[in-house]
């Protein structure tokens, strides 16, 4: 039907323990810290009452413990997507800091010439068209009700870009997607009518973000 409202809750996952600062990329056992867990909880408590009918996370570590809470809530298995990963970046386990990191060594500055691609790492053509993908599919399972994908920030950033035909070479700092946050693509039938953002648990972000996404 035109009229069908479906939603699709892209939410990034919560905080990562990560003592060394690194860029974990799809690294395995990359788990939520004490933190990332309550904002976990968070999320979930800001979806009980809504109408969800899946819960689809990325297969890393941290995007499974954020969907946990959400699929216990509602009753729900998570349903493991490939397409939901973290963007691929050739800095991956390093540290990238400008000052402090691999990003002051000669080595790496030939993966930094184009960052309209990006040469460091998957293009953000192909994030926009699997997390797009990914999102229609979402919709379709829940037609007339809701679904909640989890994901990491740059292809949710990417996938908000794209729907609302923005350019995908951006800024990284300009992103609004903090942790735990909800990027919420509301469906007409097919149509996309509107793309809404909310942060659950704004009051738990550090103040100095860790890296990684």
């Amino acid at each position: 039907m035109a009229d069908e409202r479906t939603v699709v809750h892209v939410l990034r996952h919560g905080e990562v323990h990560n003592p060394e600062g690194v860029l974990y990329g799809r690294l395995p056992d990359f788990h939520l810290s004490d933190r990332g867990r309550e904002m976990a909880d968070r999320a979930a408590a800001a979806l009980a009452d809504r109408d969800v009918v899946s819960v689809i996370a990325s297969p890393l570590d941290r995007a499974q413990e954020t969907a946990g809470p959400i699929a216990s809530v509602h009753g729900l298995e998570i349903i493991t997507d490939p397409r939901v990963i973290e963007a691929g970046n050739v800095f991956e386990g390093q540290r990238v800091g400008v000052g402090d990191g691999v990003l002051r060594q000669p080595r790496a500055w030939r993966h930094l010439w184009n960052p309209i691609t990006p040469s460091w790492g998957e293009p953000y053509v192909d994030l926009a068209d699997r997390m797009t993908d990914a999102i229609r599919d979402a919709r379709d399972q829940a037609r007339g009700h809701e679904g909640v994908i989890v994901s990491h920030q740059l292809p949710i950033w990417i996938a908000r870009l794209h729907a609302e035909d923005r350019r995908l070479w951006h800024d990284p700092r300009r992103r609004e997607c903090s942790l735990a946050s909800l990027t919420s693509f509301e469906f007409d039938g097919d149509r996309l009518a509107k793309v809404s953002y909310s942060e659950p648990a704004a009051d738990l972000l550090p103040g100095a973000r860790g890296r990684g996404a």
